[in-house]
């Protein structure tokens, strides 16, 4: 079976800046993969290269086998590739409800039929996501009244509207306490497993990267330094070196 998601030799430059160069990834269908790097080393580049959000100067991105380089990112999201950003992408002045519909609405085209009444069938996807993600409780609270990791959680509903084959997700735990991040580990564990997800993170809490990641990239200067299951990355002195700061 062919990668769900490919990545071969992407580079992107910023007025002679080189963020990203030569960045190779593949990830499996069904399996979760995890992108690691200091502060600057071009995870989102890479993960904006993926979407959509900027085309690359060079290299390919394929889906399902398919190019994708340089479509936009409301073409590539439909074809089954979902986001989540690192700062929190709701409308804080909209309900919890109002904005997962907002995002089911975005993508009605590809679940409504003639036989369904839209306003229902809008109400009972709202709803379900809302349940997956853990805040059925909060519907009608007002998004910017939440807790920094409810609001995660609605933008993971969000994400998930789409009903996405792969979900990229921008260092999901960021800015949560230890609970929240637990809670929040447990949660996208369990919708993975349920969807059937295929999932590719960001994370600077090791902790939760060595806990659930298959597979994991190093970036180091936007460039791949190391990948490989996770024990065979923790021992990587190159690793240890630029990034987990450790020394033999």
């Amino acid at each position: 079976m062919p990668p769900l998601l490919r990545v071969e030799k992407v580079t992107k430059s910023f007025d002679g800046f080189i963020a990203v160069k030569d960045f190779d990834i593949t990830v499996e269908p069904g399996q979760m993969a995890c992108i690691i790097g200091p502060n600057g080393a071009g995870k989102s580049t890479a993960f904006n290269l993926i979407t959509g959000h900027l085309k690359p100067t060079s290299g390919r991105v394929f889906f399902h086998d398919r190019d994708v380089t340089g479509m936009q990112p409301h073409d590539i999201c439909q074809m089954g590739v979902g986001r989540s950003f690192q700062r929190t992408n709701i409308f804080p002045r909209l309900t919890v409800f109002e904005n997962v519909q907002a995002a089911v609405l975005s993508h009605a085209k590809q679940t409504l039929n003639f036989f369904t009444p839209a306003k229902k069938l809008l109400q009972e996807e709202t709803y379900r996501l809302l349940e997956d993600v853990g805040l059925a409780d909060e519907a009608q609270s007002v998004s910017g009244m939440l807790s920094y990791g409810f609001q995660k959680q609605l933008e993971l509903g969000i994400a998930l509207a789409s009903d996405p084959e792969l979900l990229l997700l921008d260092e999901p735990t960021a800015g949560m306490s230890p609970q929240e991040t637990t809670s929040a580990i447990e949660l996208i564990g369990q919708i993975a497993r349920d969807r059937g997800l295929t999932l590719l993170f960001t994370e600077h809490d090791m902790d939760v990267v060595f806990s659930i990641a298959e597979k994991i990239t190093v970036l180091h200067q936007g460039q791949v330094l190391a990948v490989g299951l996770p024990d065979e990355v923790r021992r990587n002195p190159e690793v240890q070196r630029v990034y987990l700061g450790e020394t033999e």
